[in-house]
């Protein structure tokens, strides 16, 4: 075996880039909780390839076919049944991995300097990650699946100039029909894998050139000892290693929790008109995305103007990229932080969870006003961000991790 690594090594840096990005890639050694979820959203992304693969064995791309082929998966093909749910609450597990791995990002400040491409290149995978569930929530073509797609395109058609064109451009017809979901199919399974994996890739190489944040927002690589070596970090295998296979341990018992007894998720991950097939003359009741897009879609609903509310969708999107310059505090933990951002971090979290709920339901005008007052907070968030960092009073960050 010693003789095949060398040779290998002679070729390319196999052991040497092992032991860079893993066996002795200094990790901080305070990491809690909140940092199983980069870990887990790598098994998540890794499940969603290999069951998408396997899907599209049987999966026919054709608005007449479409819709009998996901039946066949989950009545013929063996497991199919499984590797289709596999996928469906593996989306959703993604986005809740994901929103947790953002929120950890938003507490310890690891979009702070140095981490500010680190961050971009995370929010990148977000909106490529977003892309492809709406993509991918086309497929099955069912009624939800088709009237959402519907929706969602027609608001391209807000944009000035260019919106009936570019709306045309997407659905490549004049209607959701057989040539959009070719399209979809096409860009779901191959251009928008290979442009996520490469993102991801970036992500990881970003993150081990500027090292780990931690939750007293410590650069430890600044603190070396006379061989080297920061004084506070320890090598990422075996110790995080082992580490993370507890946390994907619980998180697999979840995980099938949710696969075998509730896969559908109470109608939030699979909704129910899903399960009939796409009727272009026949509109379901309530038309609504999967639940880790209305947030967004509570801003959209929440602005009267159509045009106006397609840019805030973007705009609560897009902020989230400029994070890094807003906050133009020194200080990275929300350990050290002051109370103001405590609160304002807490609200905009509450107010992100109630815009998830608001955008799940029917419009009332009370739920139409508390959507706007939720906006309003959501948005305010990093308006106050930028007017209280710079001069905001926090507490002494301590030279050496606490634990």
């Amino acid at each position: 075996m010693k003789k095949i690594i060398d040779w290998i090594d002679e070729r390319i840096p196999m052991t040497a880039t092992y032991n860079k990005h893993v066996g002795q890639y200094p990790a901080p050694k305070n990491f809690n909780f909140w940092y199983y979820f980069g870990s887990l959203a790598m098994l998540v992304l890794v499940n969603q390839l290999l069951t998408g693969v396997w899907l599209t064995m049987n999966y026919v791309p054709t608005a007449e076919g479409a819709f009998a082929s996901v039946e066949y998966i989950m009545r013929d093909v063996e497991y199919g049944w499984l590797l289709r749910y596999m996928h469906s609450t593996g989306a959703s597990a993604f986005f809740v991995v994901v929103y947790l791995h953002m929120f950890r990002g938003m507490m310890y400040g690891s979009y702070q300097k140095p981490r500010e491409l680190l961050w971009i290149f995370g929010m990148l995978i977000f909106l490529i990650l977003m892309a492809e569930a709406f993509m991918g929530y086309l497929l099955p073509w069912g009624q939800m699946s088709y009237w959402g797609a519907q929706v969602i395109i027609s608001l391209f058609g807000a944009i000035p100039v260019i919106g009936d064109d570019l709306t045309l451009w997407i659905r490549g017809d004049y209607v959701v029909s057989g040539a959009t979901l070719n399209r979809f199919f096409a860009l779901h399974v191959i251009a928008l894998p290979l442009v996520l994996v490469v993102l991801v890739f970036l992500h990881i190489i970003a993150l081990h050139e500027v090292g780990s944040n931690n939750p007293d927002g410590i650069e430890v690589k600044k603190n070396k000892g006379p061989d080297g070596w920061p004084v506070d970090a320890i090598p990422f295998h075996p110790y995080y290693t082992v580490k993370d296979i507890m946390g994907v341990a619980g998180f697999l018992i979840l995980f099938c929790y949710v696969l075998f007894f509730m896969p559908e998720g109470g109608g939030y991950f699979l909704e129910r008109p899903n399960f009939e097939a796409a009727n272009p003359l026949k509109t379901p009741p309530h038309i609504a995305p999967v639940w880790y897009f209305t947030p967004f879609y509570a801003i959209l609903r929440a602005i009267p103007d159509k045009l106006l509310g397609v840019v805030g969708m973007g705009a609560a999107i897009g902020v989230l990229f400029v994070l890094p310059w807003l906050d133009r505090c020194k200080v990275k933990s929300i350990r050290y932080r002051s109370v103001l951002h405590k609160l304002n971090l807490a609200q905009f979290v509450v107010c992100f969870l109630v815009l998830g709920y608001l955008g799940a339901v029917q419009a009332t005008p009370t739920l139409t006003l508390l959507a706007r007052i939720c906006t309003l907070g959501y948005f305010g968030f990093f308006v106050l961000l930028f007017v209280y960092s710079k001069n905001e009073k926090c507490k002494p960050v301590p030279e050496r991790v606490t634990g």
